[in-house]
């Protein structure tokens, strides 16, 4: 089934809140689920305002229900591939997969997987959603490195109870807009296949460092689709010094909550698959295609 996406009422002129949201599905203490907020400063320059923190499902919730105007950008998926859903005989409407499949256990979603993978040839394991490919997203079925079907499973249930609006997919609260946002988008686009974060401290290197520091750059100076990430020294050296990237891809998916701001209809497709729902700027404009950036020698210190 295809659905319309309707307008926003107004872009980048009407005063709401944007954010950027790293989703965990487990989040705590060390691994928060972490919310750039920011606002329009002037046209193509987005201010980023502050950072916050949910240490638990709870808090998350919670922050979800903080009152509006907001659009918020969540880097997990919002549905599973049409071709898994089908295979599988799981309802084929948005709400009725997406309850099913709140109702699953880890384990049976693992199993569930498993098996349908089992059954497909090599190369063509995974189902992939139609934003997959443009986005260069994993598919969101996929249960490791990373578990994108564990963050799916999570959050989804979370942003539907909360009553937010998510367009195409769940009419909620017109004050609060959710949309799905891939940050890999926006980094691609800026330093290529270069990896900038990891969670494990030996991979932890200054190379990543390296190029956390290029990113960064790249976006304070609109790099991406002309829009300009405006920092205070803090929040740039902050951003530069987390290893986990946790902080920069919330700021990555703010610049994409922004960009979907000044869209007719966020930048969706005016028809999508209104089971699997969308990835904002997965159009294939621009992503994957670097902006070259100067080599940095290997010792070079992040400012």
């Amino acid at each position: 089934m295809n659905l319309a996406v309707p307008s926003p009422a107004a872009v980048e002129s009407d005063g709401r809140a944007l954010a950027g949201v790293d989703f965990s599905s487990a989040p705590r203490r060390g691994k928060p689920i972490v919310w750039a907020w920011g606002r329009w400063q002037r046209p193509g320059l987005l201010k980023l305002e502050r950072f916050e923190e949910n240490a638990s499902p709870a808090a998350f919730e919670a922050s979800l229900r903080q009152p509006g105007p907001w659009l918020a950008a969540f880097d997990l998926p919002f549905g599973l591939p049409r071709e898994l859903v089908a295979t599988l005989g799981w309802p084929t409407d948005w709400a009725g997969s997406m309850t099913h499949y709140a109702g699953l256990t880890r384990a049976a979603i693992v199993e569930t997987f498993s098996a349908f993978c089992d059954a497909r040839p090599v190369g063509g394991k995974f189902a992939h959603r139609a934003c997959d490919g443009p986005a260069g997203s994993s598919p969101s079925m996929k249960w490791v490195n990373p578990p994108v079907a564990f963050m799916l499973h999570a959050g989804v249930p979370a942003l539907r109870a909360a009553g937010v609006d998510i367009p195409g997919l769940q009419a909620g609260d017109a004050t609060r807009v959710a949309l799905e946002a891939y940050p890999g988008l926006v980094a691609r686009a800026l330093i290529g296949r270069r990896s900038y974060k990891s969670d494990t401290r030996a991979q932890q290197t200054t190379e990543r460092l390296i190029a956390r520091k290029d990113l960064v750059d790249a976006l304070e100076q609109g790099r991406w689709r002309g829009l300009r990430l405006k920092l205070t020294h803090a929040q740039r050296d902050e951003l530069v010094a987390d290893p986990q990237g946790d902080r920069l891809d919330a700021a990555l998916c703010l610049l994409l909550a922004g960009w979907a701001d000044t869209q007719p209809g966020y930048g969706m497709p005016a028809a999508f698959d209104a089971l699997e729902g969308w990835i904002v700027a997965a159009d294939g404009d621009g992503a994957g295609i670097p902006v070259a950036v100067p080599a940095k020698k290997a010792g070079a210190k992040a400012r």
